[in-house]
């Protein structure tokens, strides 16, 4: 596939001069402007200086490094020089992953520059003129097209004491910052099963966050594969899928160790142990954080009828210890197997190359409308239009019905119940999705596991049970209360509905849900004549669904527009408010995470957070993850997170600080104070 795509682009740098001179990319006018600046005009004889290729992509389009991954190609400068005059190798930044259809590239999607050192032999004469010539070429691509450009170098240099103006010094000193440093020791490396492990030198005291290996030479790594990091003492311990054009000897590579921050590091064949106390360690926290996270869920709103009345029928059980455990195990095994296929289902997705985090499914409007019919057939269930035994009071808790009917049940809550994360979840699931295969799985089963645990302690603990209330008539009663949080939910999710697809969406689902409270309601009545009617509703229903999903409008293509004086989330504009020294709240939120609903009720859309940020200068910064998108999901990655909420604050010159997932105003305006 890489080789498919360079010939391609290769290709197309042959034909650039034709076909820019009939005009078939549009204007002419470049996607990453290039402009030329010397570090000095006047460079002294004997003495070496810059020359920087400072280049402005377009939004949305970026340029390549010089290893561009699996598509791509770096620039070429074809140089005509004046006698004494010598200019080196490209010296590129610390580059960008960037991940399109499963292809890995390493790019730059905001404003770089490439320093070439310009160096001027001793005997060349002051006060002659350098007149530097050449060509530039250079690829500009989006996820979608690429475009080869060029530029013709002109410069005109004297020959002088190489004098450099301080604004031009402070240019060339943050884009020298941006160059991979040495580093100081040599790394080393082995391969084992098909892996290339890295061990690199570095002092733990150092920062290191969103480490990624590049390596120089092609075919080391494959380029798409996760990299593991992890740290060991005074090391950087990466593991990744070796590629096949891999040889023995010194291997040079380029380790990201921070925003814009990297070094340079040849890596030579040698002993590396794999840390397998540290991997232990983290898999351990991720479950642990996901069996709380699933803990907390239960208080959700479509949940916790369930479990309710799900309670309410281990105490209506009496004695039959057998009958409530055989129940209890039905319910977790629904609840763990469904986020195990969840959790596996993102694993394959990503695999596949398809950038997504938890909750992916909520992002399909077609989900939203299914979840939308079963939490209404909940809903109808619990106030008595119908019985249903999974989740109604009279179903016997004994026997292969009430097992089955308690698998379902817990199916249905995992699945309306995971997509948030809150407490403990967010570094949980991020975990999941670099640990090995079997641990991340793990991980998601501990979420399940967390999730099921009360009905569990409710089974299994017999003086826990003692506790409910005694059965009586007043249950019913209960159990008509226990819905109206079911239909808040069914509102929420027809809500969604609006928010993704618009206001016919909204309506299609208004309308599928009526024809089902209509098809219950017939049923109900059937029901209480001693008739059946089940299978013709489950069947309608079904064509409701299709027909429902069929009519959904398509999601309008769009700039998203963010509300409250806040701007939309846009990589390369936060990296441009940073580079200028303004502080940046930044934040990822969707339409359906009540977490992050409930933060920026109580915390975030307050006058007096919005007053503090105000007076300090913040930015705020929202990333809307309601329906897909590649970059909040690529961004969110590089921060160890697989969901939201995630809050950012950015101080000026200072790197990113991760704040709670619960909010208040107190925690906010702290920030600025």
């Amino acid at each position: 596939m890489r080789i498919f795509h360079v010939l391609l682009m290769t290709l197309a740098l042959f034909v650039a001069p034709a076909a820019s001179a009939q005009g078939a990319f549009g204007s002419g006018r470049p996607h990453i402007a290039l402009q030329l600046v010397p570090e000095s005009p006047a460079p002294a004889p004997g003495s070496a200086s810059m020359i920087a290729f400072a280049m402005t992509p377009e939004v949305g389009w970026h340029g390549y490094w010089q290893n561009p991954g699996d598509a791509g190609l770096g620039m070429t400068v074809k140089w005509s020089l004046p006698k004494g005059v010598s200019v080196g190798p490209l010296r590129y930044p610390v580059p960008e992953t960037l991940l399109i259809s499963g292809l890995m590239n390493h790019v730059y999607e905001g404003p770089y520059a490439l320093l070439a050192p310009l160096r001027v032999a001793p005997e060349v004469a002051k006060g002659m003129r350098l007149p530097i010539r050449g060509k530039a070429e250079w690829l500009a691509c989006t996820d979608k097209i690429c475009v080869p450009e060029s530029a013709d170098i002109a410069l005109d240099l004297i020959v002088g004491d190489g004098t450099v103006s301080p604004a031009v010094q402070s240019r060339f000193d943050t884009w020298r910052a941006r160059l991979p440093r040495p580093l100081g020791s040599e790394a080393a490396y082995a391969v084992a099963d098909g892996k290339l492990l890295v061990s690199i030198p570095f002092p733990r005291e150092a920062a290191a966050a969103d480490v990624h290996l590049f390596p120089l030479a092609d075919g080391v790594v494959r380029y798409a594969a996760p990299q593991k990091v992890q740290r060991e003492g005074d090391r950087l311990l990466i593991e990744t899928e070796a590629g096949q054009g891999l040889k023995e000897g010194a291997v040079e590579a380029v380790v990201r160790t921070g925003d814009h921050v990297g070094f340079l590091l040849t890596a030579r064949p040698g002993e590396v142990a794999r840390p397998a106390s540290g991997l232990l360690s983290t898999a351990m926290l991720a479950l642990g954080g996901a069996i709380l996270g699933g803990l907390l869920l239960n208080i959700m709103p479509c949940v916790f009828p369930i479990l309710g009345l799900k309670a309410l029928k281990l105490a209506r059980a009496g004695g039959d210890e057998a009958a409530v455990r055989r129940e209890a195990l039905g319910y977790a095994a629904g609840v763990i197997l469904t986020c195990l296929a969840l959790g596996g289902l993102l694993l394959a997705v990503r695999a596949a190359g398809i950038a997504a985090g938890w909750a992916f499914q909520l992002q399909d409007p077609r989900i939203i409308l299914l979840l939308l019919l079963l939490v209404t057939a909940v809903a109808f269930n619990l106030a008595g239009l119908f019985e249903l035994s999974a989740f109604g009071g009279g179903g016997k808790l004994a026997g292969k019905a009430g097992v089955a009917g308690s698998f379902w049940t817990g199916a249905l809550v995992a699945f309306v119940a995971t997509p948030c994360t809150g407490p403990f979840m967010g570094v949980a699931m991020g975990a999941a999705l670099v640990l090995p295969l079997a641990a991340a799985l793990a991980v998601f089963a501990g979420l399940g596991l967390g999730l099921a645990l009360p009905f569990l302690l409710l089974a299994y603990v017999p003086a826990l049970r003692e506790r409910l209330p005694r059965p009586g008539p007043w249950m019913r009663t209960f159990q008509r209360i226990l819905s109206v949080p079911m239909f808040v939910t069914a509102l929420g999710l027809t809500w969604l509905l609006g928010q993704q697809r618009g206001v016919l969406a909204m309506t299609i689902g208004l309308g599928t849900a009526l024809l089902l409270a209509l098809l219950l309601w017939w049923l109900g009545e059937r029901q209480h004549h001693g008739k059946r009617g089940g299978f013709v509703v489950a069947a309608a229903a079904l064509l409701l669904l299709g027909a429902g999903a069929t009519a959904l409008p398509a999601r309008a293509d769009g700039i998203a527009q963010a509300e409250n004086g806040s701007v939309a989330f846009d990589e390369a504009r936060l990296a441009s408010l940073r580079a200028s020294g303004k502080p940046v709240f930044l934040y990822f939120t969707a339409d359906w995470c009540l977490t992050c609903k409930a933060n920026e009720a109580a915390a975030i859309d307050r006058s007096a957070t919005r007053e503090a940020f105000r007076k300090a200068g913040v930015t705020v910064m929202v990333g809307d993850w309601t329906n897909a998108d590649p970059a909040i999901t690529r961004f969110l990655e590089k921060q160890g997170r697989s969901g939201v909420p995630l809050y950012l604050f950015y101080a000026p010159g200072q790197p990113g600080r991760t704040l709670p997932q619960l909010l208040t105003i107190s925690t906010l305006t702290g920030l600025v104070r």
